[in-house]
């Protein structure tokens, strides 16, 4: 989120730095102190060349003391000058102003960096020192109604209200996302409670020859079934500092490891099912991202022990090979009892740890099943 929003501040903070040097060209006859007027343009110059190449290397550091700081304190000093480097009576004239648009770069990055509090401070301190520069142009701000005394007012307010503004929206856009992070943190609990522990039950249930102790595995299972479909407890705090860039891209897995874990997947199947799988993964299967490599072998896992607890599945067929993109496309095929696909209601497995898993990198998932004719389930990742 931080990185569009300064990506827009970068955008309005150069063009309005071109605006200042157009403005000095054609003004260049109302100057009173040409060298002066030339070099504070010159340092808004620099500071919009520094902080735009920070955006590209290191985003993060625009959001730091050291960039807000320097940059408001130009601002400052291009508005407080206006008043010196012109001649008596341009303030308060249809001329337009030394610094033009480039201040309010530096008040909307000192709100978005530190909030409300320090926006509305950046918007006052530009404003008064527009009425600051008032005096140094021999301009009288005169009485209450007086026109320049309402547009110095007017660009107060409009300074204010844009660091607040940019402040408030932003602090609630970094809410909204610390609450998708906790929201996919307690989807992880609920998917891997329900790929380790109800399926140790479920095995214990199918296989203990004690009544009793099958009955409680049963229960035990029905409760933490309950649980999950109900879970909204927040879980450890897993979002990124606010006002930090967030980037959930993990390093690339070769697709040897791919292969390796669809084949541990496989091996659970044949040991709890008796059933047999064959693992087939394409030579050209490109290095994937390691998030992509855990979500496809956490999601076949799951295809897998559906095929074999509600399909009754003997063989299952996975296949991996590239899809456009850079991507993969991998079929999970049985041989089971199969079901009616968009009839048959999804249970847990199917709609957490399957979709959950693809379609929350961005894949795709299409479940080809007819009763009698076993099931396949087709992913895009």
């Amino acid at each position: 989120m931080e990185r569009g929003v300064l990506t827009g501040i970068g955008l309005l903070r150069a063009v309005a730095f071109v605006w200042m040097v157009v403005v000095l060209v054609v003004q260049e006859d109302d100057l009173r102190i040409a060298w002066l007027a030339w070099a504070l343009v010159g340092l808004a110059g620099v500071v919009t060349v520094w902080l735009t190449v920070l955006r590209t290397r290191r985003p993060e550091s625009l959001l730091e003391p050291a960039a807000v700081l320097v940059e408001v304190a130009v601002a400052l000093a291009l508005v407080a000058c206006d008043g010196v480097v012109f001649v008596h009576g341009h303030i308060g004239s249809d001329q337009s102003s030394l610094e033009a648009a480039w201040p309010l770069a530096s008040v909307l990055s000192a709100g978005v960096a530190f909030g409300e509090g320090a926006g509305l401070a950046a918007g006052l301190g530009i404003g008064a020192a527009h009425f600051a520069s008032a005096p140094l142009n021999g301009a009288s701000l005169g009485s209450l109604r007086s026109p320049t005394l309402v547009s110095f007012f007017s660009t107060l307010v409009l300074y204010a209200l844009a660091g607040v503004v940019a402040g408030y929206a932003v602090r609630l856009v970094r809410q909204a996302d610390d609450e998708v992070a906790r929201a996919r943190a307690r989807e992880d609990v609920s998917r891997a409670l329900h790929d380790g522990v109800l399926q140790t039950l479920a095995l214990v249930e199918r296989r203990a020859t004690d009544p009793q102790l099958a009955g409680l595995a049963r229960e035990q299972e029905r409760e933490l079934r309950g649980f999950l479909a109900g879970y909204g407890a927040s879980p450890p705090a897993v979002a990124a500092e606010p006002g930090r860039l967030r980037s959930r891209r993990r390093p690339a897995a070769a697709a040897g490891q791919l292969e390796e874990g669809l084949r541990r997947a496989a091996g659970r199947f044949e040991t709890t099912y008796g059933g047999r799988v064959d693992v087939v993964v394409a030579p050209d299967v490109p290095a994937l991202d390691a998030a992509v490599v855990e979500a496809l072998t956490g999601a076949v896992a799951e295809a897998l022990v559906n095929a074999g607890k509600h399909g009754h599945a003997t063989r299952v067929t996975v296949y991996v090979e590239p899809a456009e993109a850079g991507r993969v496309f991998c079929s999970v095929k049985d041989d089971g009892e199969g079901f009616e696909a968009g009839v048959t209601p999804e249970g847990m497995g199917l709609r957490g740890s399957v979709r959950g898993r693809v379609e929350g990198l961005g894949g795709r998932v299409v479940i080809d099943a007819v009763p009698g004719g076993g099931a396949e389930v087709m992913l895009w990742l």
